[in-house]
């Protein structure tokens, strides 16, 4: 069992960037979105990604939820010295467990939102766009906005070679032969949905891999209302990829786990 990374002994500020939970003895209600951050390895991005959604979301009561599985540098120790001096964010350590659609599962059923959303730590995904995909959702109707890299606007050139662009866009077509809902990234890392939707067919999920948005479209026992929204694909901020070949074994065993499933 790999043991997370020293924690860094910084101070906490003294000034908190968001007002106390209580207030005067009123106690604030709850968050209206819930952004899930699955991270490994994403020390040096903790902080900018807070700082760029704290931006992009002024007038909108949101938390960040970072699960980290236990990286070796030591981000789950940045990401509780930010929540010591802001309760908009939380920290949830995995031990024993790794995996990026296992770690939503968890960070989403730890949230009370209404809303959530998924997104990169690597500060590729465009925060800009949350407010957008929220009010797609809390105000338009729609149960899943997607952040899509092939819809007019959209770009994939942050990917980083030509094997991951490879992945990406056979996946795709792959992808769309199974799903009940026509969209045109259903390989997407970014995208917001109903929480009580993700909630109803967490026990249908394959929990494997990398894609969890197609893991969930594919547990749907009914077609959800879908929007996407363009977003450009931005080159890594710090750190690694690591998307490697074993994301091909891991994605066909999720396709596989839906068909079987659909045939009992």
């Amino acid at each position: 069992m790999q043991a997370p990374g020293p924690l860094p002994s910084m101070p906490v500020s003294s000034a908190l960037a968001h007002p106390d939970m209580y207030d005067g003895g009123t106690v604030r209600s709850g968050p209206a979105l819930s952004i899930i951050i699955p991270c490994y390895n994403e020390c040096g991005n903790v902080e900018p990604l807070f700082r760029a959604v704290e931006r992009a979301l002024p007038h909108l009561h949101w938390e960040l939820i970072f699960v980290d599985d236990s990286s070796p540098d030591g981000t789950i120790g940045e990401v509780w010295r930010l929540a010591q001096a802001d309760s908009r964010v939380r920290g949830i350590l995995r031990v024993g467990r790794r995996g990026l659609s296992s770690a939503v599962i968890e960070g989403i059923l730890s949230s009370s939102a209404p809303v959530v959303a998924v997104m990169d730590g690597d500060m590729q995904h465009d925060e800009r766009l949350l407010a957008r995909m929220f009010d797609a959702i809390q105000n338009q109707g729609y149960e899943v906005a997607i952040g899509s890299r092939h819809v007019e606007g959209g770009d994939n050139s942050g990917l980083a070679n030509a094997w991951r662009l490879f992945l990406s866009d056979a996946g795709i077509r792959i992808a769309q032969h199974f799903l009940s809902v026509r969209i045109s990234d259903p390989m997407s890392g970014f995208f917001a949905v109903r929480r009580d939707l993700f909630v109803s067919c967490v026990a249908r999920l394959s929990g494997t891999g990398f894609k969890i948005l197609l893991d969930m479209l594919m547990a749907q026992k009914t077609a959800p209302r879908v929007v996407e929204l363009p977003f450009v694909f931005r080159s890594r901020h710090e750190g690694e990829s690591k998307m490697d070949r074993k994301v091909l074994l891991q994605f066909g065993q999720m396709i596989a786990h839906h068909v079987f499933a659909r045939k009992k």
